[in-house]
């Protein structure tokens, strides 16, 4: 599994030099975040749609791809179903071309292999072609990987392979608890002192309690692991969220002006450095100028 991470690893690093490719033109760095959470039913995939929806209205090409081998759910959120996944990409069935998804919010997905074991577990000729076909993803500004839930093998591979990991949790207990777990694992596992590990707490009914989560699970990691997590933001307990996934519709886009929305946007914000303005890019400008926007 080392082996295999460090290789994603090199090609992640690769791909913030690539050239361009599907006929964008020019050189372009690609932004990895890896998305993880310690358990699963902490909004975790929800957040990624959403935080890759709030790039796209920064005018960035995104791509977030479902790393979940075994319960792929990007699609579902939106409302997709798939003809292609990874699983026919990993056997060569298909390429990264004619499984990518273009979707109507702005951003392109990278459907799930439902059903697939572990990355571990691919031959050494599947997991070249594994890394061979991300590369071709080095055209998007932005590529936000979904992982499964958990500490598994699976998580392990795209977190090793990440300069930047974003930790998803709630305040619930034990999700406080498998937040640190997932923290105190990759600290003892992974020998890459350039990863950022960032948190958010979802789900916080106000800045105080989200600010307490974040600083017990700041504190303790920090104590007792000599390990430094940013604490990201929050995202509201919003009922916009719960009536957009039965929509499968993101929340930012079924109501932009919601709480959690705007939280969304603030750490889109954070990330990128600079004051969310929506927009950029021809569409935009068009629509400006046609006085339809």
């Amino acid at each position: 599994m080392v082996d295999q991470a460090e290789d994603l690893r090199k090609m992640m690093k690769e791909m913030n030099g690539s050239d361009a490719v599907k006929g964008y033109g020019g050189h372009r760095k690609t932004r990895v975040i890896t998305v993880s959470s310690g358990k699963g039913g902490v909004g975790k995939t929800n957040l990624a749609i959403n935080l890759g929806i709030a790039y796209a209205q920064l005018g960035k090409r995104v791509v977030v791809m479902d790393a979940d081998l075994g319960l792929a759910n990007v699609n579902v959120c939106l409302g997709i179903i798939p003809k292609y996944n990874l699983f026919h990409l990993i056997k060569k069935q298909k390429t990264m071309k004619d499984i990518i998804i273009d979707t109507k919010y702005g951003i392109q997905i990278v459907a799930g292999a439902s059903g697939f074991s572990k990355i571990a577990n691919l031959t050494d000729a599947e997991r070249d072609v594994f890394i061979s076909e991300l590369d071709t993803l080095s055209y998007a500004d932005v590529l936000i990987i979904d992982t499964g839930a958990g500490v598994g093998q699976n998580v392990l591979s795209f977190v090793i392979a990440s300069d930047e990991v974003i930790i998803v949790t709630t305040p619930e207990p034990t999700a406080i608890t498998d937040a640190y777990g997932i923290i105190k694992i990759i600290a003892t596992e992974i020998n890459n002192p350039a990863l950022e590990l960032k948190l958010i707490v979802n789900r916080a009914t106000s800045v105080i309690e989200g600010r307490k989560v974040a600083e017990r699970v700041i504190n303790i990691a920090n104590q007792f692991l000599n390990v430094k997590v940013d604490n990201l933001g929050i995202i509201y307990e919003d009922i916009i969220i719960p009536q957009s996934v039965r929509k499968q519709m993101p929340f930012i886009i079924n109501d932009p002006k919601a709480k959690a929305s705007q939280c969304v946007k603030h750490i889109v914000s954070r990330l990128e450095g600079v004051e969310f303005k929506e927009g950029g890019g021809l569409k935009n400008f068009l629509a400006k100028m046609m006085g339809t926007k």
